[in-house]
């Protein structure tokens, strides 16, 4: 191998060790906002969602801004789950159907229930406990 190519393969071989560095300063703000609880992730109690018609039976929706997915079952009964990825605490908000893909490293959620189904999460997904007032999704107290 000359000196040239030794020279680029250090080049390439040091950008590839830097890179899962630049990844855990983009994952590391995910952490606790001010209304949220800092040792689950999940909005505090009392966080409105959105209007309840948002979500259809047997149907998703993610909140973005409050990072929560809530979905209906076919009897209408409303489950909420964080949207913050468990594999490597990256917020998801790609839904199809009730699937739910983390965009970081692929790990997919089934959102009517919370549990993985694609690696490499492995864990599933933290419970938002919610509730219906005056139309609207708020998340509630833990039971």
């Amino acid at each position: 191998m000359s000196g040239s190519d030794d020279l680029r393969r250090r080049t390439v071989l040091r950008g590839a060790a830097l890179t899962p560095v630049a990844g855990l300063a983009l994952t590391g703000c995910a952490g606790a906002e001010d209304d949220r609880d800092s040792s689950s992730g999940t909005p505090q109690p009392g966080t409105a969602l959105g209007p309840e018609s948002d979500v259809p039976a047997g149907g998703s929706k993610v909140f973005d801004q409050q990072k929560v997915v809530v979905s209906r079952t076919e009897d209408g009964a409303l489950k909420a789950w964080s949207t913050v990825c468990t594999h490597a605490g990256c917020v998801m908000t790609q839904l199809e159907g009730t699937t739910i893909t983390c965009g970081c490293h692929g790990s997919r959620f089934d959102a009517a229930n919370g549990q993985v189904l694609n690696p490499p999460a492995t864990v599933p997904l933290t419970e938002v406990p919610v509730k219906v007032e005056n139309g609207k999704i708020v998340t509630a107290e833990a039971s």
